[in-house]
């Protein structure tokens, strides 16, 4: 004969209900695992993994300024944030990082605004990145710890372009077809702002990272897919750049005349409802 002894029903959805019943039936030899359930886990694909996460305002660089309950972080060049001295925070880079690890499957979506000429990146990574300095150490994707997704708004198209980078290695994407919704905002120099959402999934028991496209339907498009041995827990993370029309590069300088502000935040995935607020200054 052959004996029952475990039931696994993590990351599944069996109601308390059904909990109750298999415990009602007093199987002195079962393990029950219920761990990480609820209704989120009968939503197809990725979106089963839905989790909440939170920014660290002890991580953020002063020039970053986070709100609505620390999901929504803005970029606003000119002015630093009074935060407290903090041996986590990012010293010299535009970077934060959540507050919360990443355990076995975990899968969020971040949505944010940008205009021509800029862009942002959004990353895991371990918490031992380092925090002092502009070295690839502590720049996302950079290094062996960390892996980023680029999201850049060129100026010929509504439409981003997308790489990613891991330990300095940079991997560019083909543009899926529309990825983005446009606002109806428009910013100082008249220059419409597009909303762009995208989905990352982390599955540590499977060693894989991904990076997805959200469309205005809600569809998932995957952009790359990382292969890896996941060996300590890994917060999300958040890092922005820009592109100014005067010097291309991603080097934020009190001196620059046209400088963006970009703002990014974390959409709920439980419960699939998203508002779009959008922060966009032009100095």
């Amino acid at each position: 004969h052959t004996h029952l002894r475990g039931l696994d029903l993590s990351y599944s959805h069996p109601g308390d209900s059904g909990v109750r019943a298999l415990s009602a039936a007093k199987l002195d030899t079962l393990t029950l695992l219920v761990d990480h359930g609820g209704e989120n886990r009968t939503k197809p694909g990725p979106r089963k993994y839905g989790c909440q996460l939170t920014l660290d305002p002890n991580t953020a660089r002063r020039g970053l300024s986070l709100s609505e309950g620390n999901r929504r972080v803005t970029h606003t060049p000119g002015r630093r944030e009074p935060y407290p001295d903090h041996p986590e925070r990012f010293e010299s880079v535009l970077q934060v990082v959540c507050r919360e690890s990443v355990c076995e499957r975990c899968y969020w979506e971040a949505e944010f605004s940008v205009s021509e000429g800029g862009g942002v990146y959004i990353a895991v990574t371990y918490k031992g990145i380092s925090r002092k300095g502009k070295g690839p150490d502590c720049r996302f994707g950079f290094n062996k710890n960390s892996w980023r997704l680029e999201c850049i708004k060129p100026s010929y198209s509504d439409k981003l372009s997308y790489s990613v980078r891991h330990n300095k290695n940079p991997t560019h994407i083909p543009v899926p077809s529309s990825p983005y919704r446009r606002a109806g905002v428009c910013d100082d120099a008249g220059r419409g702002v597009c909303v762009y959402r995208v989905g990352v999934c982390v599955d540590r028991p499977a060693g894989t990272l991904s990076f997805y496209s959200v469309s205005d339907s809600d569809t998932l498009t995957l952009l790359h897919r990382f292969h890896t041995h996941f060996t300590q827990h890994t917060p999300s993370v958040l890092d922005f750049m820009c592109v100014t029309p005067q010097c291309p590069s991603a080097n934020w300088s009190r001196h620059t005349q046209h400088t963006h502000t970009y703002t990014l935040r974390y959409t709920d995935t439980h419960t699939h409802t998203y508002t779009h607020t959008l922060t966009h200054t032009l100095s």
